[in-house]
């Protein structure tokens, strides 16, 4: 007689009976936590190229100043001049999810009162004076250039569907994408020329956040032009 089909899936046990013991291995990184590594690797990278140039940087110099090895490095970027991209990138969704619900009649320079104002965002944030200092730098290292013009590139198709979806317009039509050129030329424009005309060492924090607010809402009003 045949025994009767049951469940048949058991847990491995050890010769005296017991259940064996699974193999523990080191818990899979959250989302956020690789979100984490990647901006400490960014942040000591842009240390590392302010203080002794590109060149002269290695990965594995890199990788000791947040405490992990060269190959995780590698792992989560492809060349040493895309570890700032972070950096670079930090607030594009939040830049997009304003520009969606900007409001008919707002002043566009008005759109970031709120970011400007906290501490805790990218266009005030404590990463401004390092994000100042490499951009200085992108006039000089032609690979920390290309990665800068790519973050605005990458950046553009999201501030394009945001100001299609506001005005109600295909996602493929012509008007939000010429309006969201206009608008990202100008933010980067804004930046680059408030890193190029002021040195960190120049001005306190507080004159210094004040210079880049006036330069932000100079450019968002000349782009208000052509962003309607």
């Amino acid at each position: 007689m045949t025994a009767a089909r049951g469940n048949t899936s058991r847990s491995k046990t050890s010769p005296a009976g017991r259940p064996a013991e699974r193999p523990m291995g080191r818990p899979p990184l959250t989302e956020e936590r690789k979100a984490e590594i990647r901006l400490e690797i960014a942040r000591a990278a842009v240390d590392l190229f302010v203080t002794q140039g590109v060149a002269a940087t290695t990965g594995e110099q890199i990788g000791a100043a947040v405490g992990v090895s060269a190959r995780t490095v590698w792992r989560y970027f492809p060349s040493k001049e895309s570890c700032v991209s972070p950096l670079f990138s930090a607030g594009i969704d939040m830049i997009a999810d304003r520009l969606r619900r900007w409001r008919p009649g707002q002043p566009l320079d008005e759109l970031f009162d709120r970011e400007l104002a906290d501490e805790k965002h990218v266009l005030a944030g404590p990463d401004r004076a390092t994000v100042g200092a490499l951009v200085r730098l992108t006039r000089t290292e032609p690979g920390l250039r290309a990665i800068w013009l790519q973050t605005y590139d990458e950046a553009e198709p999201a501030f394009a569907r945001a100001l299609a979806e506001r005005a109600g317009l295909p996602a493929d039509d012509l008007r939000p994408t010429i309006r969201a050129a206009i608008f990202n030329a100008a933010l980067r424009a804004a930046v680059e020329h408030y890193a190029w005309h002021t040195a960190d060492t120049d001005t306190d924090r507080a004159t210094a956040e004040a210079e880049l607010t006036a330069t932000l809402r100079s450019a968002l009003r000349v782009a208000a032009e052509g962003v309607v």
